[in-house]
């Protein structure tokens, strides 16, 4: 099954989230020997935003696979339950696809 733009979208978004707090923890690794006041208190509020990201993260991440697999058993229940329909609905797309293809 392909998957919707909505999912591809999200993991894009998952995906680029990682990479920004892979950066950030670099970023706060390199830093760890400057000193003062502001870069320490800097420092905190970094790594807490990235500790709080990465749980909002975790928890989108849980709730778009929670997602995915609840369509996945819908689409599969249905397809159970109705298989000639599902078949019709299939060889309607086919033919739909294949006069647009002869077209060009």
């Amino acid at each position: 099954m392909a998957a919707n733009p909505e999912e591809v979208g999200s993991q894009k978004v998952m995906s680029d989230f990682r990479t920004v707090i892979a950066d950030a923890q670099e970023l706060l690794q390199a830093t760890a020997s400057q000193t003062g006041e502001r870069v320490t208190a800097l420092r905190s509020r970094l790594e807490e935003s990235i500790r709080a990201g990465a749980e909002n993260m975790k928890e989108a991440e849980r709730v778009l696979v929670d997602k995915t697999r609840a369509a996945a058993r819908a689409t599969d229940l249905f397809v159970q339950e109705n298989p000639w329909k599902t078949a019709g609905i299939a060889a309607a797309i086919g033919l739909v696809i294949g006069v647009l293809i002869s077209r060009r």
